[in-house]
């Protein structure tokens, strides 16, 4: 019978694969070559190495990682080998998209910022990069844009330099795949140099990889006040995270950006799915069907009086409330891992309903474009 381990925090998972195959439910980061040995498949999560060094005496023919990220995975290695090997992409992308939305929101609320006023540099523009710079748009703020890559295979009309954009961006976000090595290296892409290039008061957000950015470098970054805040989901050494950094940053939160209950329902119905490919399992359409309704899905909006930007964040923060998220985090952030593991169910703009009284069309074509259900004037 197929044997199969699958990190035991992976969410909707239990039960699927049972009739075709014996599952066994570890934690990720002690899934190494001892249990590893007699497996045929994996599931896994970023906290599994899938090295030489565990897959050698191993007879595993695929790995399926139900996250966006591949770092954790020698994908050299598995293609020498004939193991083969599938991510998620752009799983999470609602996710990290209503994540940053709700940053926004957060942050012009403290900052007394208006958002049309606002240049936002996206560095990557792939599944999650795309979502942000058309959310963005729908609100009225200038968007630029950096990718390399996709530059070099679509033309430089719609992207910027890098230069370019540290000078004109008030908020850049990062949305790229950790890399090492090579012509499109992130490793440390932001470091001394790039904040010293970053316009004065500058907002860094990070929701990618945490060694995307030198968080040494960042920290002395905040100190001298070259740039004027940051916002990290994502950390150099976690969950050993630089305590000084995380009390010098805004909104601080345990590598949960992309852990919406939509988002864990795309990764592991993506993993199921190619697993079922690989060794013919009737599962090739499964997807969740007990994925849990928000307590709260329909949110009533009186906008007389409001600005626009009052109306859309209050509608975000309804279905997110980032601080939350903060300051558990700050209460125990030796707790990293369990925070990761124990997070609450939330669901992402499509779960969500908003009646607006006293509103426009013109709100309502906006709250539609941001990615809400439905959206309906009262």
């Amino acid at each position: 019978m197929l044997k199969i381990i699958a990190d035991n925090k992976i969410p909707f998972l239990e039960g699927v694969l049972e009739p075709y195959a014996h599952i066994s439910y570890l934690p990720g980061a002690k899934t190494d070559a001892s249990v590893i040995k007699g497996a045929d498949a994996l599931i896994t999560r970023t906290r599994t190495k899938c090295d030489e060094k565990a897959l050698s005496d191993s007879g595993v023919k695929m790995i399926a990682t139900a996250t966006i990220g591949f770092d954790h995975i020698d994908t050299a290695y598995c293609d020498k080998n004939n193991i083969k090997w599938v991510n998620a992409p752009g799983c999470n992308s609602g996710s990290v998209l209503q994540y940053i939305a709700a940053t926004i929101a957060t942050l012009t609320s403290k900052l007394c910022i208006d958002a049309t006023q606002q240049t936002i540099g996206i560095i990557g523009v792939g599944n999650v990069g795309s979502k942000v710079a058309g959310f963005a748009n729908s609100i009225g703020m200038k968007v630029l844009q950096y990718d390399p890559p996709r530059a070099e295979k679509e033309g430089r009309e719609q992207f910027v330099d890098l230069p370019e954009l540290l000078a004109q961006a008030d908020l850049i976000t990062f949305h790229v795949p950790l890399q090492r090595t090579g012509i499109y290296k992130t490793h440390h892409l932001g470091d001394a140099a790039f904040f010293e290039q970053c316009k004065k008061n500058a907002i860094i957000i990070n929701s990618s990889r945490g060694e995307v950015i030198n968080n040494d470098d960042l920290l002395a970054a905040l100190n001298k006040q070259t740039i004027g805040h940051a916002v990290l989901d994502v950390w150099e050494n976690e969950p050993d995270i630089n305590r000084g950094l995380l009390d010098k940053t805004m909104i601080a939160t345990p590598h949960i950006a992309g852990y919406s209950a939509d988002g864990k329902a795309n990764g592991t119905s993506m993993s199921v799915q190619a697993i079922s490919r690989r060794f013919g399992l009737p599962l090739e359409d499964w997807y969740p069907s007990n994925i849990p309704a928000p307590a709260h899905p329909t949110l009533q909006i009186d906008a007389q009086g409001m600005t626009d930007q009052q109306v859309w964040s209050k509608a975000i923060l309804h279905t997110y409330e980032i601080l939350e998220d903060d300051q558990r985090f700050r209460r125990e952030p030796a707790t990293f891992e369990y925070l990761r593991g124990s997070y609450p169910i939330r669901r992402e703009f499509r779960a969500y309903c908003i009646q607006l009284k006293n509103g426009s069309e013109r709100l309502v074509e906006m709250l539609n474009k941001i990615g809400f259900g439905h959206v309906e004037l009262i």
